[in-house]
């Protein structure tokens, strides 16, 4: 078996051509999606966060308003960019969201990718101290957020507070029971996949890494994969860790797919610089009959090491469009694959 779920990122444009036109649809559509998504028996409705960016951006809100409004599906993000985050403030507001879920939170976080504006981070308040890296502030906020998801009291209180106090040092209100567990971070290089099992972890792998074998990319993803769950081994963690990748994969099995992916599938990776020091490796596209779909993905590695499939999906095309994408692969592809 394995956990099949959708990732959006959530663009908007004022377009005729998009059935997303403002940031109030995108919110929107979200959560009728991920309602959609449960009804037809997915597992996961993650959601893709950026600044500055006609996409969405602020998670909690549409987290909790997913958690409320769902039963069943996990809820997640894919991810979330550490260099904007109060460690403590994103505590608060993940506690809470996870808390109206039920337990049902998966938040994926990251040092994040190239954004919109240059050095978006320092709007927000953030800069890495001297001699550190943005990176390395990016590591530092995720350190300090999964030390206060344990749960432990750190703050003195006050002798004369407004109400009165629970024994001992306090901690971040309101906490949830079982997040700590629950937090993935987004690898795109085999260092930090190691970096992640070492501080327990999970892992996201997306569409895209940084080339360091320049081997296909299927394959490169399916060994870090691999070394991030002998790193977690080697760490000791009681728990079995999951892993996820990101695919985009459209069965073609009317006219209307044919249209839009007929000739859109990008058959081959393909390689790039997402920045003036990292060349990556983006991995290819699937569109094709569902027979057809079922060979090529048999085929993929990383797919296979992981136990957790996201599908990207178009969210400008609509709600109803999208959940017939996510309901085509839960019903002809996953179950030929021994997924389902």
């Amino acid at each position: 078996m394995k956990k099949i779920g959708f990732l959006s990122f959530g663009h908007w444009t004022p377009s005729t051509q998009s059935q997303t036109r403002s940031a109030a649809d995108a919110l929107l559509q979200s959560i009728e999606l991920a309602v959609a998504a449960e009804e037809l028996g997915a597992d996961g409705a993650y959601f893709r966060v950026h600044h500055f960016a006609r996409q969405l951006s602020a998670p909690f809100p549409l987290l909790a308003a997913v958690g409320a409004r769902t039963r069943r599906i996990e809820i997640g993000t894919g991810v979330i960019d550490m260099r904007y985050e109060n460690p403590l403030y994103m505590a608060e507001e993940a506690g809470a969201a996870d808390l109206i879920a039920g337990g049902r939170l998966q938040l994926g976080i990251s040092r994040g990718s190239p954004e919109q504006v240059i050095d978006g981070w320092r709007h927000f308040g953030y800069a890495p101290v001297e001699g550190q890296t943005e990176a390395d502030m990016a590591r530092q906020h995720t350190e300090a957020f999964l030390g206060v998801l344990q749960g432990e009291g750190f703050a003195q209180p006050n002798p004369r507070p407004m109400f009165p106090n629970p024994p001992g040092l306090l901690r971040v209100e309101p906490h949830s029971e079982g997040l700590r567990g629950r937090i993935w971070w987004g690898s795109s290089s085999n260092a930090t996949a190691v970096w992640a099992a070492k501080l327990g972890m999970n892992l996201q792998s997306s569409t895209l890494k940084n080339d360091e074998t320049g081997e296909p990319f299927h394959v490169q993803q399916a060994r870090q994969i691999r070394m991030y769950r002998e790193a977690w081994k080697e760490a000791g963690h009681t728990r079995a860790p999951r892993v996820s990748v990101s695919r985009s994969i459209f069965a073609l099995v009317n006219d209307r797919d044919r249209m839009y992916f007929g000739r859109s599938g990008q058959d081959d990776d393909t390689v790039g610089f997402i920045d003036d020091k990292t060349q990556a490796i983006f991995g290819r596209s699937y569109a094709a009959e569902p027979d057809v779909l079922v060979r090529q993905l048999a085929q993929d590695e990383a797919i296979a090491e992981a136990d957790t499939l996201l599908l990207t999906v178009p969210n400008q095309l609509g709600v109803d469009y999208n959940a017939h994408v996510i309901e085509a692969i839960l019903t002809q592809v996953a179950p030929a694959l021994g997924w389902r």
